[in-house]
């Protein structure tokens, strides 16, 4: 009689190296972004948040999404969607808030933090990619 529950193996699935090569042009767009809002008159967040690289960068995350189920590019895909969308989110809040006089002593400050953690992201992403490893250990 056969087990309903195939055995566990310590082994990783094998990933195609076309699609780490994907999470890299991914992560490379990202950076772009990052750069961008570095050099021009833009700041990281709103360059980041509203510029073509990143928001490509997220169609592609979510086209090719369930390709990576059970990889370790599965918790890279995870960590670029999540750092989009929560930077999108802080990014409202810190805009609310400097439309308060107020809210503006902690706003504008919150938009700075807000871009060193959108750069830490894609580079601490990158290079546990670059290592072959999963972000969430």
């Amino acid at each position: 009689m056969s087990s309903p529950n195939p055995p566990m193996t310590t082994e990783t699935p094998r990933v195609e190296e076309s699609l780490i090569t994907y999470t890299n042009v991914i992560y490379a767009l990202h950076a772009l972004a990052v750069l961008i809002g570095i050099l021009t008159f833009h700041t990281i967040v709103f360059s980041f948040v509203g510029s073509l690289p990143s928001i490509v960068a997220v169609i592609m995350n979510y086209a090719r999404r369930s390709a990576t189920y059970g990889t370790f590019l599965e918790s890279h895909f995870r960590w670029q969607i999540r750092t989009f969308w929560y930077a999108l989110l802080w990014a409202c809040v810190c805009v609310l808030m400097i439309a308060t006089i107020l809210g503006a002593l902690i706003g504008l400050p919150g938009l700075g933090v807000l871009g060193v953690w959108i750069a830490y992201r894609v580079i601490r992403g990158w290079l546990a990619l670059r290592d072959r490893k999963p972000m969430y250990t």
